[in-house]
């Protein structure tokens, strides 16, 4: 037995024997009070004037009397509540808990009891206080045997009462000892199904990595406390398995990944990525929290070359302030990514971080970018007809040749912004509705 199970232990043991000796206590006096033979006063005493120091003996015998009860109420309610401490504690056993649990039901029950048999019985009788000595001596032999029968009628009824109250708690424990191991076989289950699907992700079959980041799925719809470390999960699952993450034996990465003239971006294919890629590209940002701006897929340095994306909806989360201007959430981090030549046609973007991005040649026609951030991003010879960039952020971004025919730059930040050769708007239609500084060159 450890230290602290012997401690407990002796908690215990204190408590039950502290618990007993109250109501042992409580209940000899009760029974000494009953069964007190009635002391008939001698008949001149009767018919001869009242004792003034009797009187004070007996009024001094009721107070010690009442002392005694309320010495007794008082430890009786301090191992209650010693009783109760120690089965809410967390730092006891739960074999420890439920005696403790048990005892302290046991006693607030009896004491409940006592009272309803007791002091609430004669209130609502019309008696305030119990009868004295006199008024028993003065009761017949039928009266008095009357007395006795009501007692044990009254003692019969509060052990059934007590049975009652007793088998309703232990019942009502039970229920929740029974919620408990469900919750706890629950959680269990939960970690085993987590722990079998991150085996399927490290597969060497396509079908079964999918299959795990389906059951990923599911398990964050389950578990709704776990969806940040399954979207952790599914977003270092596409950075690990991007088109320039070497494969076992392979030297260099794809010349796709060093490309750098535009001639050499436009001629090389378009690659959708495998399923599994594909749909944790798109479960992970689903998982992102709606209501702060940290809590997103991070799919930082992912790289992605004339990857096929289109109509990929990544990012689409966004509130209005008090001033009725729209507040955008990134449920998205592609910061750093290697994006060139990728077909992010409709692509939702919303709020999405693409700082430092790499998205050379893109296309993103019709894209939803609004709110997104793509400061210090390369954005040459990018197709952006028709693209969404309210409210974007693109300082110091590079959009040297970029196709910028019916974009939309309502609020958009271009401070800084390297615009020349751009196609499809105007030095003076870009003044109008986007911010610019000294710096931005056009």
């Amino acid at each position: 037995m450890t230290v602290r199970q012997s401690r407990v232990l002796r908690t215990v043991v204190a408590s039950a024997a502290l618990l007993a000796s109250a109501v042992a206590g409580a209940a000899l006096a009760s029974a000494r009070t009953a069964a007190r033979p009635p002391q008939r006063l001698p008949v001149a005493a009767e018919e001869s004037p009242p004792d003034l120091s009797s009187a004070a003996a007996s009024a001094s015998a009721r107070r010690g009397r009442r002392l005694l009860r309320a010495l007794l109420l008082a430890l009786l309610l301090a191992a209650i509540a010693a009783a109760a401490w120690g089965a809410l504690s967390p730092l006891s056993l739960d074999w420890a808990r439920w005696t403790l649990a048990g005892l302290a039901l046991a006693a607030t029950a009896s004491l409940t009891i006592a009272f309803l048999v007791g002091p609430a019985a004669r209130y609502l009788s019309g008696e305030r206080v119990p009868l004295t000595e006199i008024e028993r001596t003065q009761m017949t032999a039928s009266e008095r045997v009357e007395a006795l029968n009501a007692a044990r009628h009254t003692l019969i009824q509060a052990a059934t009462g007590l049975v009652v109250i007793g088998g309703v708690a232990f019942t009502a424990l039970g229920l929740w000892y029974t919620a408990r191991t469900v919750e706890t076989a629950q959680e269990s289950q939960i970690t085993d199904r987590y722990t079998k699907a991150v085996e399927q992700l490290g597969s060497t079959k396509q079908d079964v990595r999918l299959g795990g980041i389906y059951a990923l799925q599911r398990l964050a719809t389950d578990s709704p406390r776990d969806k940040d470390t399954i979207r952790n999960v599914l977003a270092a699952f596409v950075r690990n398995h991007d088109f320039c993450t070497l494969a076992t034996g392979q030297a260099k990465p794809p010349k796709d990944c060093t490309a750098s003239d535009r001639d050499a971006i436009a001629e090389m294919p378009r690659t959708r990525p495998g399923a599994d890629v594909h749909a944790a590209l798109i479960i992970a940002p689903t998982l992102a929290d709606h209501t702060t701006f940290d809590a997103y897929a991070d799919f930082s340095r992912a790289r992605f070359p004339r990857a096929d994306l289109s109509r990929v909806a990544l990012s689409n989360s966004f509130m209005t302030d008090t001033n009725g201007k729209a507040v955008y959430f990134p449920t998205v981090d592609l910061s750093g990514a290697l994006l060139m030549g990728a077909d992010l046609y409709d692509a939702m973007l919303i709020g999405a971080i693409l700082e430092d991005a790499d998205l050379r040649g893109a296309f993103l026609r019709d894209a939803n970018l609004k709110g997104a951030d793509l400061s210090y991003s390369d954005l040459r010879w990018a197709d952006l007809r028709g693209a969404a960039l309210e409210q974007g952020k693109l300082h110091w971004a590079n959009l040297a040749g970029a196709d910028l025919r019916g974009a939309h730059l309502d609020g958009a930040d271009l401070t800084g912004a390297n615009l020349h050769g751009v196609r499809g708007m105007t030095e003076k239609q870009i003044r109008a509705v986007a911010t610019v500084d000294s710096a931005t060159q056009f």
